[in-house]
């Protein structure tokens, strides 16, 4: 049985029934979020619960790094302030390694969203210049991509992230293969197969396979109807509600062929009609497929709040987890995956 690295997203409050029954199950587990200053100073993250949490398992905690502002949004001019000044960007890296060499991580995951085009080179040398002083010690650096079909492709997701500057830099690329359908949009597939394909058909052009996760979502949406651009919210829901949900109203679960995703609809007590889309053990089975044809380094989830049985059985009956040795703080080590 071939061997992958599995990674996946926590908040610190996560349910500590979740994080000891997830945590055999994983690589890495990447821990939301540090953040950073204007002037680059490292903002920390309260994770001694999620790091003692995991390493028994020989799983390897990872900081997640991203320009987050009060209101919990990306800040891509603060981004753009610390990449562009050299001495901002030494004092952030240097708190890093301290960092996560005070507190015994595996390394880091940048997760720096809606960068303006005009850094995208200067990033990339920030993730590069973070890989040449935490390699030589054994930590990995890690960088998540936005879903990418093209290298031009518009759109301020989009255009800070340079696929192959990107997987030149850093040891592991996550494709974020999921949002399709989202909080605000239309009722369809969070991560529709066709759509995922697409996009890994241009990454592994960019970047090494062996380099890139595949981003899995972890969870579900459920739309009110009729879908009202602009006002419609749609309702997030762990897969396990969304199966029950469909048992409870008594719907029937249909399939999607080109996403291949299930989806129902059912009519609640108020008369009002609903559209969920979710996952389940054979949409994640059809995902995992991709990690083979693909010849990918494995899968990353967002985010392992929700425990959800049938993606791990999927996932055992295919591939078998990567275990790390962490590196030792004070000496020369190993984070590759065993």
């Amino acid at each position: 049985m071939r061997t992958i690295i599995v990674n996946g997203y926590m908040y610190p409050d996560v349910s500590p029934d979740v994080l000891t029954a997830t945590a055999p199950n994983l690589t890495y587990l990447s821990m939301f979020t540090y953040g950073i200053t204007a002037e680059g100073n490292l903002i920390q993250l309260d994770d001694s619960h999620l790091i003692q949490g995991v390493k028994p398992y020989g799983v390897g905690p990872l900081m997640v790094l991203t320009a987050m502002n009060e209101e919990g949004g990306f800040d891509n001019l603060m981004a753009h302030e610390v990449f562009r000044d050299a001495e901002k960007s030494e004092r952030l890296l240097d708190q890093i390694e301290a960092t996560i060499r005070e507190k015994g991580l595996a390394g880091i995951d940048f997760d720096f969203e809606y960068l303006l085009a005009e850094d995208k080179e200067a990033y990339a040398a920030f993730i590069r210049e973070t890989s040449r002083r935490l390699n030589p010690s054994g930590y990995i650096v890690m960088v998540a991509a936005a879903p990418k079909t093209y290298a031009d492709q518009p759109g301020q997701l989009y255009e800070g992230h340079d696929y192959r500057l990107l997987g030149e830099a850093a040891n592991l690329v996550l494709i974020m293969t999921y949002e399709w359908g989202y909080t605000y949009g239309p009722p369809m597939a969070v991560a529709p197969l066709n759509q995922v394909k697409r996009v890994l058909n241009y990454a592994v052009r960019e970047i090494d396979p062996e380099k890139i996760l595949m981003g899995i979502p972890n969870y579900g949406y459920d739309w009110t109807l009729p879908y009202v651009p602009g006002e419609s919210r749609a309702e997030k829901i762990s897969n396990t509600e969304a199966a029950a949900r469909a048992e409870r109203y008594g719907a029937v679960i249909q399939w999607d062929e080109a996403a291949q995703s299930p989806w129902y609809t059912y009519t609640d007590a108020e008369g009002r009609v609903h559209e969920v889309w979710f996952e389940n053990n054979a949409s994640i089975r059809a995902k995992l497929n991709l990690v083979e044809e693909y010849g990918l380094a494995g899968v990353s989830y967002w985010n392992l709040m929700y425990y959800f049985p049938e993606n791990w059985e999927a996932l055992h009956s295919m591939y078998e987890p990567a275990k790390i040795t962490l590196p030792n703080a004070s000496a020369e080590g190993s984070a590759a995956a065993q």
